[in-house]
């Protein structure tokens, strides 16, 4: 999956943590900026796009897409 998005309003480092850190962290994160807003979760852990896809879908957040940029996935949702 392709980002679509250019920036971001918020970026969330979550590189050398492995799950369940990301998605607790994502979860944190999104309570903190307003609708329609996008976060960027940069990650390392391989599990993060079936873990963001997964979640993204049982929170009605939209994944936006996923890019890996070397070893780090650049994870971009738009909150709900």
């Amino acid at each position: 999956m392709v980002a679509v998005v250019e920036s971001a309003d918020e970026v969330l480092d979550c590189t050398g943590m492995s799950c369940p850190l990301p998605v607790i962290k994502t979860a944190q994160a999104i309570n903190g900026i307003s609708s329609g807003q996008v976060l960027e979760l940069l990650a390392t852990d391989p599990g993060v796009e079936p873990d963001m896809n997964a979640w993204t879908r049982r929170t009605g957040n939209e994944l936006l897409g996923i890019e890996k940029r070397e070893d780090v996935f650049h994870v971009f949702i738009r909150k709900a």
